[in-house]
């Protein structure tokens, strides 16, 4: 604020001193008063931001306890040491598991190979021939152009560039002979088994032919296909991960062992629901805890929390109790007990045994369609959507942060006048008192005068 640097001729006094405490005590009520406001609605503002944050986690909790109570999962138990691993297939458009509840006999007889073929030896810089590889697959095929004059270490090249690591792939084995060219199949089984002829050129490439029987190439390890038996059913594949044997659920084959069977459960697993219940609970008691420390009243101290008497924060505690009071023993009967202070306590033992005697328990409860996720899921939609009660109540504490800036903004600009009047008012005062100051002199010095 703007204050006069004029000093005071007449009067002696120090009139911005004077200016400065006067528009200090008349800025005072308002200053006050506005900045109490202000930092009452910052405060309330700060609570309900973390009150909205608590809701939020609670609401993403409550989402995925839903989601895993309506998707019932499952898993796959293979004895230590069999010959094969499993996986559970899961629906990408829905989330869904595929698999179901069994018991099954399997027997892994033999596992897919792969093809592995091999030239005569080669000198290290000799050149084998010219013109077309051309390498045949299951219904694929792939051309190869070898140049002219090309060593066996250059064709290899040309059949990995050309491959792009799809149907074959070439390296080289440098033996006490030569060198060796070796192509491997990429694709176990039968159906990745490689098929080599050669075309054009000066006929060098037929050293690196191979017709499935014969050729200028030897094979090495023939290819083969997977085989397994389940439950006395047998299953040929030109992959050792097979998926449509069993509903649901994927073979990983490793090892082969004719006349040994495994036993393999696939049973519904409660672990995802479970945790994510515990998840549920342990956020609904942190939101139960925060709401109560924010409405509290500490009568030791006299002093209120920010929100103490807040009539919608007491509205919402009703409402989350209201939720939990009408499922009560439906929430027990999972595990789930109500305390005296309003939290949640959580039995696991009691839990497992009510879904493993009725497996739909949990989905009418805690589903999306369930007793209490419904219910609990509209509450905390109607607090913290776009029109939600916490949402507007965050807004007009905004709003009202906003006016009380603009009132602070206005009694500044008002106060400059104030200190304006008062420094004019002072000025004009201290001016006629230095008038009248030098009228009493000449006054004094004409009576003087006129006494000698």
């Amino acid at each position: 604020m703007a204050t006069s640097s004029l000093a005071a001729v007449g009067s002696g006094l120090d009139i911005p001193t004077i200016v400065a405490q006067l528009v200090a005590a008349e800025r005072k009520p308002a200053d006050n008063r506005i900045n109490s406001q202000g930092t009452a609605a910052t405060a309330k503002l700060s609570a309900l931001g973390n009150i909205k944050s608590s809701l939020s986690g609670l609401q993403s909790s409550l989402e995925a306890m839903v989601k895993s109570a309506d998707i019932r999962a499952y898993k796959a138990t293979v004895p230590e040491g069999a010959g094969f691993s499993t996986s559970i297939i899961t629906d990408p458009s829905t989330g869904k598991t595929l698999a179901t509840a069994g018991t099954y006999n399997v027997e892994v007889l033999s596992l897919a190979t792969t093809q592995k073929l091999s030239s005569g030896a080669f000198a290290a810089d000799a050149p084998v021939g010219d013109g077309k590889l051309t390498f045949a697959w299951g219904d694929k095929t792939l051309d190869v152009d070898i140049a002219e004059g090309a060593t066996l270490t250059e064709i290899a090249a040309a059949i990995n560039n050309a491959a792009n690591g799809k149907g074959v792939n070439a390296t080289i084995i440098t033996a006490s002979d030569g060198q060796h060219l070796v192509m491997n199949a990429v694709d176990a089984g039968t159906d990745g088994a490689l098929k080599v002829s050669a075309s054009g050129g000066n006929g060098g490439l037929s050293a690196l032919t191979w017709d499935g029987g014969a050729g200028g190439m030897a094979q090495t390890t023939a290819a083969s296909n997977a085989k397994v038996r389940v439950d006395g059913f047998e299953r040929e594949s030109s992959s050792n991960s097979i998926t449509d044997i069993i509903p649901g659920v994927t073979l990983n084959l490793s090892k082969a062992e004719v006349g040994t069977t495994r036993t393999l459960t696939v049973a519904q697993d409660n672990s995802p629901l479970k945790i994510n219940l515990q998840a549920f609970i342990s956020a609904y008691n942190a939101t139960t805890a925060l709401l109560k420390s924010s409405t509290s009243y500490d009568a030791t101290n006299n002093k209120a929390s920010t929100l103490t008497g807040d009539s919608m924060i007491r509205g919402l505690q009703q409402q989350m109790r209201g939720q939990l009071s009408a499922n009560v023993l439906d929430l027990k009967a999972l595990g789930v007990a109500i305390n005296k202070d309003g939290t949640l306590s959580f039995s696991s033992t009691t839990f497992d045994k009510t879904v493993a005697e009725s497996p739909g328990a949990a989905q009418a409860l805690l589903g999306s369609k369930g007793s209490l996720s419904s219910g609990v899921t509209s509450m905390l939609k109607s607090n913290l959507d776009s029109q939600g009660t916490l949402t507007l109540r965050t807004d007009s504490l905004n709003k009202q942060i906003k006016k009380l800036e603009s009132d602070l903004d206005a009694l500044d600009a008002r106060m400059e006048k104030v200190s304006e009047r008062y420094t004019k008012q002072f000025t004009a005062m201290d001016t006629l008192v230095a008038q009248m100051q030098s009228t009493s002199n000449y006054l004094s010095q004409q009576l003087a005068s006129k006494s000698k």
